[in-house]
């Protein structure tokens, strides 16, 4: 699950990524299958009517269950906590005896005799308490929306559960919406009708890695080297369309293709975009999470479009590239999935930390960022992935993920994890004379593995380097398994990389996690905090703390927008005039005069050695 976060006293964003369960089907009866029946026509009190027509039970007793953690989310998260009024029914309607076991699983009595259940989901985003580290119960891309005629985000694991040993049956899910609704998703609706929508999967851990969100149609499709990509969006305001940003999003993923080369892991691709108003029970965990054939992705909608567009360009890109591993490259943790009782992969720093590695890599590669700005990219991984436990074995985090210490590590997969790709690649790059990277690696690996066969988790280390070099396994056991920090600067010297010091410009109106403005709760006025040192920008205008900021170059803000101003203050330059109306002492006045951006020294990275620039043009752009 990727977080990275942007935190104000008053506004905290979460991105989250999701790896993906995959595996072959046993071949079953024609007539054994779990069919599921989903009402979004009878809405009651943001409640949906799930009914779930049994297979032939053998047992005298069996459990159904939800899930209590999803692949790739890295946290429990009890679905079963959403579902209430849980009942069972022999053929002829009979009620049988039900005890809820745990938070996400129910017993059945004379399940011999059972022919369906029934039971009420509620939504997660309405329960999510808003922003702020740990306050989300669940993470809003792997959550449920139910806003009665107008938006259902089916995360299918918050809806459909499975029954004792048979999650290896094949799944029929028929689902009644409104006319005006379309669900935008990758499976193939089998229903011709406006009105129902008829979906089949092959086991359970297709269905749950397969959602399905239900708006006003509002969708592009296009295809890229053979694969079919769809953009779904729901804006509530409208402000933002799928036809807006599919340019942009066409121009990413047309350049991901042509950089994974033969990798083509799947046919068809879904872009969900969920929008948040932001009201208290709107979604308020932004980012997304990725599946084998979707990402389903949810932001503000008062971003504006550039900002949009470039979160998009980042998560997505992200999201896509796990379509390497864990879909083609992944261990049997991964593989058979254990909903309820998970057992972690020691593997994050591949199915994470080279995902994330390969969404940076690319953009170079492809000529969409410049050389420069991917330095900065990885000089400030460096910077983040130093503030953590760098003694901590990678394998080790990965494998207790769930359990402190080492959850509280799990950032660090798209930190250092990332820069553990970078350094097998430039490792990979030196020893093949520029030949070769960790792309190469990673086909050679889904080749001799693929979707339908794990690895096992204690062998990949060996297999990794058989596939390469020594100083490959070497640098696994040292730095990934091993306790040693990585020295960086060791293998940016091989592609004639070094630290240098620079002047970096700041955001006027933060600094790190600190922020000079804070918001008045009632009036929803943005206030220069009073009482601390502003920086230049503020001196220079002769902005005061306690001042009302009311508008900026004639555009007014207050908490409704403030995520707006924030990222627009971005794209500032030196000497841009700026005029600014600000209330204090309960009177207007209009502050013109030239932005005075605030500065600091930070650790950047720079091509320096040009006796090693064909290696490094290998490293970045073969």
């Amino acid at each position: 699950m990727k977080r990275i976060f942007f935190a104000l006293a008053f506004a905290s964003v979460f991105w989250s990524c999701k790896t993906a369960g995959t595996g072959t089907t046993m071949s079953k009866p024609a007539m054994e299958k779990v069919a599921v029946a989903i009402d979004l026509n009878n809405v009651k009190e943001d409640k949906v009517m799930v009914v779930v027509t049994s297979p032939k039970i053998s047992l005298d007793e069996v459990t159904y269950s939800v899930p209590k953690i999803v692949p790739g989310t890295y946290s429990i998260d009890d679905y079963g906590k959403y579902i209430e009024d849980f009942k069972a029914f022999d053929s002829k309607g009979t009620l049988l005896s039900t005890t809820k076991t745990d938070e996400n699983t129910w017993t059945i009595k004379n399940a011999k005799t059972l022919a369906k259940i029934t039971y009420l989901v509620n939504d997660t985003f309405d329960t999510e308490k808003g922003s702020g580290f740990g306050n989300i119960d669940i993470f809003s891309p792997a959550g449920t929306n139910i806003d009665a005629g107008k938006n259902f985000m089916l995360n299918m694991h918050g809806f459909v559960g499975y029954f004792q040993d048979k999650k290896d049956l094949p799944y029929t899910v028929s689902i009644s919406h409104p006319e005006t609704l379309w669900g935008a998703t990758s499976m193939t609706d089998m229903d011709s009708s406006t009105t129902n929508d008829l979906f089949t999967t092959a086991r359970y851990a297709e269905l749950v890695e397969n959602p399905i969100m239900y708006a006003k149609p509002d969708y592009t499709t296009f295809t890229v080297d053979g694969m079919e990509i769809l953009i779904g969006v729901y804006s509530p305001s409208g402000k933002v369309t799928a036809e807006s940003i599919t340019p942009e999003m066409k121009t990413m993923m047309t350049a991901q293709k042509t950089f994974l080369g033969k990798i083509n892991a799947t046919k068809k691709y879904s872009v969900l975009l969920y929008l948040s108003s932001l009201t208290p029970t709107d979604a308020k965990g932004f980012g997304a999470l990725e599946h084998p054939t979707a990402t389903t992705v949810v932001l503000p909608e008062m971003m504006p479009k550039a900002e949009l567009v470039k979160s998009m360009q980042d998560v997505v890109s992200h999201e896509f590239f796990h379509i390497v591993t864990p879909l083609s490259i992944h261990s049997k943790e991964i593989h058979y999935f254990d909903y309820n009782t998970p057992k972690m992969s020691q593997h994050l720093w591949m199915y994470e930390g080279v995902t994330e590695y390969f969404a940076n890599l690319f953009q170079i590669n492809q000529g969409l960022i410049t050389e420069q700005e991917f330095y900065t990219r990885m000089s400030e991984k460096i910077e983040h992935a130093n503030a953590m436990n760098d003694t901590m074995p990678f394998t080790t985090m990965s494998a207790n993920v769930l359990t402190e210490p080492y959850k509280e590590q799990y950032l660090n997969v798209y930190e250092k994890g990332a820069l553990i790709g970078m350094c097998l690649d430039i490792i990979i790059r030196e020893k093949s004379n520029g030949q070769r990277g960790i792309l190469d690696l990673m086909q050679k690996l889904s080749t001799e593995y693929g979707a339908a066969k794990p690895f096992n988790d204690e062998e990949l280390f060996a297999k990794i380097t058989s596939l390469t070099y020594p100083e490959v396994g070497t640098f696994l056991t040292t730095y990934v398994s091993g306790a040693t920090p990585i020295p960086y600067e060791t293998y940016l010297s091989k592609v004639g990389v070094t630290k240098s010091m620079k002047q970096v410009p700041g955001n006027v109106f933060l600094k790190g996690q600190t922020p000079y403005i804070t918001v008045d709760q009632k009036t929803k006025e943005i206030i220069v905090i009073p009482a601390i040192e502003l920086n230049d920008f503020y001196k220079n205008l002769g902005i005061k703390g306690g001042d009302i900021l009311v508008s900026i170059n004639d555009k007014s803000y207050s908490l409704d927008n403030i995520y707006e101003m924030i990222t627009i203050s971005q794209t500032w330059k030196e000497n841009d005039s700026v005029s600014i109306k600000i209330k204090r002492d309960g009177k207007e006045q209009v502050i013109k005069g030239k932005v005075k951006l605030p500065y600091e020294e930070k650790e950047g990275l720079n091509a320096t050695d040009t006796t090693k620039t064909t290696l490094k043009e290998a490293w970045l752009k073969a």
